[in-house]
């Protein structure tokens, strides 16, 4: 059977850091209500990392949409990025469902960049798949300027 759905038509934007040269200090994306979404992935983008940085990553969860007592979820962090172990312009993925966010009696989450010692040219854009209600640009963000299918 072939799958006549787009991609921009299962995959929302539904959260960012976007893109730019930033110093030290964390970073986070917008939040996620996973109510409205099965999975979410987190696509961490490591630019140019400075010689002695370190980029971390972890996704933390909530009770609530304010996240105003984030509690960083287990097994969702990546391994600490460093220019040192040759990790300017590289990638890291990290997956999270919302199975995983309610056993943890969570229901928001967002992800948090944080760059230590030195900066780096970084993004981090979180796609949400397996959504409740569809097209998924009824999801997106408002900052998603076009899409073309």
């Amino acid at each position: 059977m072939a799958q006549t759905q787009r991609l921009s038509e299962r995959l929302a934007v539904v959260a960012t850091i976007d893109p730019d040269a930033y110093g030290t200090g964390p970073q986070t994306t917008d939040v996620i209500d996973m109510k409205l979404f099965r999975r979410v992935i987190f696509i961490i983008q490591a630019g140019t990392i400075a010689s002695t940085g370190k980029l971390d990553f972890a996704v933390y969860g909530d009770t609530t949409s304010g996240m105003s007592s984030p509690v960083a979820l287990t097994g969702k962090s990546i391994t600490q990025l460093t220019e040192a172990g040759t990790d300017s312009d590289k990638q890291a993925i990290v997956e999270v469902t919302a199975e995983e966010v309610a056993a943890q009696g969570k229901r928001y989450i967002r992800g948090t960049m944080t760059l230590t010692t030195a900066g780096a040219d970084a993004g981090v854009i979180a796609l949400a798949g397996d959504l409740i209600y569809y097209p998924a640009a009824e999801n997106d963000l408002s900052s998603v300027d076009e899409i073309v299918a």
